[in-house]
């Protein structure tokens, strides 16, 4: 009986065939592939630099009025504070067979290029319009203006929190690869800078598009205009090579994320990402508060708010000009 037993226990070759192997812990990747994707950060900021570069005659040719300027800035606290934890959220949860990064990386560089092209021909979707080139404000060149730059604002916070939450993927937990990809990615973010304020700095640019100057588009207008085609190019070029050369494997979900099977099958599921924020807050030890706030006086002093500072001084140039 017990031979018996033993004969029934041991498992034979189709248990053998259908048993998975178990999935091996990822390994951190090479450094060129951490920098294969952390050069997307240099065709964001390239468009960046532009709209600040080349921002003083762009709002004279349109006219914007004083008081727009801080509804057209509100959207960077908003994006940042509603669309990266959202897309973090359905990004750490994304089963697509794409990999969880790449598809919003992807659909975030395709909002850029929407936006960046409603930008560059605000002038002459509304002088199409309506607008007379003659006259400012030119109040329908101006809306889609704004509508560009919030989807510009939207597009940028949905693509740089998946591009970096790729490389912590890349990285694998190892503490090494994950400071040389933070590095890489501030990297190319100040070569970005430095290529968009050189090019935003060439005044000639726009006779490489000539088509680009219009009776709606002033040279300076259409400079912005050249530029950005530079800037569109720049930032496809690095998500089509980072995107294709770098794969991702399937997320499959477990019994820990039992939100993305019952998301799967239609139902309704919290998202708890601002209790668990919030919550979080009421915990931290004083130092790290001090150092919170330390780093949102920093963000106001030089972020947003203080591009919002100095779009101010734009439009207030451009009313007395």
């Amino acid at each position: 009986m017990a031979a018996a037993s033993e004969k029934e226990a041991k498992p034979t070759s189709l248990h053998l065939e259908l048993a998975e192997p178990p999935q091996s812990p990822p390994r951190p990747s090479p450094l060129r592939r951490l920098a294969l994707v952390a050069s997307i950060a240099a065709g964001i900021q390239f468009g960046w630099a532009l709209q600040l570069s080349l921002l003083t005659p762009y709002v004279q040719l349109l006219g914007i009025p004083h008081t727009w300027a801080a509804y057209i800035w509100l959207c960077g606290p908003i994006s940042g504070m509603l669309v990266q934890p959202t897309v973090g959220y359905y990004s750490d949860r994304c089963t697509s067979r794409f990999g969880r990064r790449r598809p919003f990386i992807a659909a975030g560089a395709a909002l850029v290029t929407v936006a960046v092209f409603l930008i560059g021909f605000a002038a002459d979707i509304g002088h199409l319009s309506g607008d007379d080139p003659k006259k400012t404000p030119k109040p329908r060149a101006i809306a889609v203006f704004v509508v560009g730059f919030w989807i510009l604002d939207v597009a940028n916070n949905m693509l740089q929190g998946p591009c970096r939450a790729f490389l912590a993927d890349l990285a694998a937990e190892d503490q090494s690869k994950t400071r040389t990809a933070n590095a890489f990615f501030s990297f190319f973010m100040a070569v970005g800078n430095v290529l968009g304020y050189a090019a935003g700095s060439y005044r000639h640019l726009y006779k490489v598009f000539p088509f680009t100057r219009t009776v709606a588009c002033d040279v300076y207008c259409a400079n912005l205009k050249s530029c950005f085609f530079i800037s569109i190019a720049l930032l496809i070029t690095l998500t089509t090579i980072a995107l294709t050369c770098i794969r991702e494997r399937q997320f499959v979900a477990e019994e820990e994320g039992k939100t993305v099977n019952e998301e799967s099958q239609g139902k309704r599921v919290r998202i708890p990402f601002f209790g668990e924020l919030f919550g979080a807050l009421k915990e931290l030890p004083g130092p790290m508060r001090i150092l919170l706030l330390i780093g949102w006086g920093k963000r106001c002093t030089e972020g947003r708010w203080g591009r919002a500072a100095r779009m101010m001084q734009v439009l207030g140039q451009a009313r007395w000009d």
